[in-house]
């Protein structure tokens, strides 16, 4: 799949990753150019620059980065022609059906070929991959895409309409994709391509729970087992190094914190004894003398906490180095947060399995 030197070459199919939500297959064509809101970049630039390398565009606007592409990368970057399955799902899918090297696979509802790609890693070289679109135009370009990404000999690729002609092979596939309009009218077809002396498993992607049911009622009337429906939804988390300071330096800005709220409370005093115009001069004599008081009052609260600020640090120097990590060195720790932001198609998982039918004496 793709090319696996370690320089971007002509030819080459790369990623350009400009943010988190502007992610794009390029082919690498010297005498092209790519020109985005980050700058321009000749195709001849890139080339013989290492996968992963940032670059910088000609006329200062921004960068880029060049990076190797993956069933992961081209499930956002590829072009829609479709909705598609994105990793939370494919991941799920492949677990539960087993998918693993050697596997042999049928997917109906080929698509944008976001599930094709990485079911053709799992399975690799020994399995196969039998995929089904009954649309031709998107069959021809998904055609055309696998035959580009060096996988024209894992997957095989058919214009058919499964739910009324059913598949090609018979008794073959350990696990089958259905990704259709109409899943319960493909069921019955399906059981016939699985293999039928081992256990063999079926999943069924479905936005509406209607869709769910008579697919649901179709298994069963198949003789499936197991069925059970799931829903994928994704939490993911941000992790970010966060630095912890000195204890010194906190208690420094505490220190310094409260020396500013008291400068900035005596500036207040002083402006608003100079906006007092009226009143006797006893009157403003002992508003003067009650200001002093609290002013000596907040001194010596000052003092107080200065006091026992130091007498924290100096207990806290106390401490052994592995509860303050020393009072010398910052800290380091790891913190994480939600995304809110989560990229993905919802819809319902149906699984099921087929038992092994035992041979007729």
């Amino acid at each position: 799949m793709w090319s696996t030197a370690r320089t971007v070459a002509a030819g080459d199919i790369v990623i350009i990753w400009q943010t988190r939500e502007s992610v794009q297959p390029l082919l690498i064509t010297p005498g092209k150019d790519f020109n985005s809101k980050f700058g321009f970049y000749p195709h001849s630039d890139l080339i013989g620059v290492p996968y992963g390398s940032k670059v910088g565009s000609r006329n200062g606007k921004g960068f880029i980065h060049l990076l190797r592409p993956t069933p992961e990368l081209w499930t956002m970057a590829l072009p829609h022609r479709t909705q598609i399955l994105y990793i939370a799902d494919i991941s799920f899918i492949t677990s539960w059906l087993d998918i693993k090297p050697g596997s042999k696979v049928i997917e109906a509802g080929t698509g944008s070929g976001s599930f094709s790609h990485s079911v053709a890693r799992t399975v690799g070289a020994r399995g196969h991959l039998w995929s089904y679109e009954f649309h031709e135009a998107r069959a021809n370009k998904a055609r055309q895409e696998f035959s580009d990404h060096g996988l024209a000999d894992i997957i095989t690729l058919t214009h058919r309409n499964v739910c009324k002609d059913g598949f090609t092979v018979t008794n073959t596939v350990d696990s089958v994709f259905l990704d259709l309009p109409a899943p319960w009218d493909a069921v019955v077809h399906a059981k016939n391509a699985m293999r039928k002396d081992c256990t063999s498993r079926i999943c069924c992607f479905s936005p509406c729970m209607e869709q769910v049911l008579r697919t649901v009622n179709a298994l069963n009337e198949a003789g499936f087992t197991d069925i059970a429906m799931y829903e994928v939804l994704i939490r993911p988390h941000e992790v970010n190094e966060i630095t912890i300071p000195k204890l010194d330096d906190i208690v420094t800005k505490l220190k310094q914190s409260e020396q500013k709220r008291e400068e900035k409370r005596l500036r207040q005093i002083a402006n608003a004894g100079k906006r007092k115009r009226e009143g006797s001069s006893e009157n403003a004599v002992e508003n003067g003398e009650n200001k002093k008081a609290k002013t000596d009052g907040a001194n010596v609260t000052e003092l107080h906490r200065t006091s026992e600020l130091e007498s924290t640090s100096t207990s806290a120097k106390g401490v052994g180095p592995q509860a303050l990590q020393g009072a010398d060195d910052s800290a380091s720790v790891n913190g994480a947060k939600a995304v809110y932001e989560v990229r993905g198609h919802t819809s319902y998982l149906t699984f099921a399995r087929l038992a092994p039918i035992a041979d007729e004496a």
